[in-house]
């Protein structure tokens, strides 16, 4: 049931809620291996862990790239010799309305949003499959549920995480779990991927009211982790109590 030595993959861990996951799992014993875009905030996020007694080793990954989540993985099992956990949590919310035309932006949310999570499954399968056991935990949205003008493609590249979580789930076996953990919105930096002015604004006015800070789904993420291995969370839907 214990976190305490479990080797822990996280995705989009410089900053917001794969920072506040890393800095729990941390605090429980979990060995980590951190991966994210921006090297400085990245290298950053891991030596504080160590300097604080963690066991935390880095790589500068992009989940639009196969090779960097393939590179993530095989860090796990060249450092630790395995890997328990893979948390799929790096994501991108360059929202706007279809009228602005941000094609790059639709794009974009596809290569981080989905097929880095894909990539994710492509490296981890396999050693959990040699394993007999690992766990994913793929980050999808309250958007999920529920779409709102100009959250369309957001919504959708979440959707279908939830569609690709559900049907891993079904294929998993006996020995692999697989949970969607659903966040609200949160005291994030998910705005500075948005490109349109008039969106960003009116995303960030509704953070800073009613926001619920990244540990909460840091708790969450560790609750799905921390349960015995017969135990499979299959999805958290964790939000703001003022979020409608």
């Amino acid at each position: 049931m214990a976190i305490d030595g479990k080797v822990v993959a996280i995705t989009g861990a410089s900053s917001g809620i794969g920072e506040a996951t890393a800095d729990l799992l941390a605090e429980r014993g979990a060995k980590l291996v951190l991966g994210a875009r921006r090297a400085d905030r990245l290298n950053a996020v891991a030596a504080r862990l160590s300097a604080s007694g963690g066991d935390a080793v880095a790589k500068v990954t992009d989940v639009s790239r196969r090779s960097d989540l393939a590179g993530l993985v095989s860090l796990a099992v060249d450092t630790f010799g395995r890997l328990d956990v893979l948390v799929s949590n790096a994501g991108i919310m360059p929202v706007s309305p279809f009228d602005e035309h941000c094609v790059d932006d639709w794009e974009a949310m596809v290569d981080v949003n989905l097929k880095g999570v894909l990539f994710g499954i492509a490296a981890a399968l396999p050693v959990f499959r040699s394993q007999g056991s690992g766990h994913f935990v793929n980050t999808a949205s309250t958007a999920a549920f529920r779409v709102t003008p100009g959250q369309s493609v957001y919504a959708g590249t979440k959707m279908a995480v939830r569609a690709i979580s559900e049907g891993l789930r079904q294929e998993a076996g006996d020995n692999l779990r697989v949970t969607i953990i659903s966040p609200g919105i949160t005291s994030t930096n998910f705005a500075e991927s948005i490109t349109d002015p008039v969106a960003r604004a009116e995303l960030e006015q509704r953070r800073d009211v009613i926001a619920m800070a990244p540990e909460a789904v840091a708790r969450a993420i560790a609750f799905a982790i921390e349960q015995p291995s017969d135990v499979d969370v299959g999805e958290i839907v964790v939000r703001p109590t003022a979020q409608a």
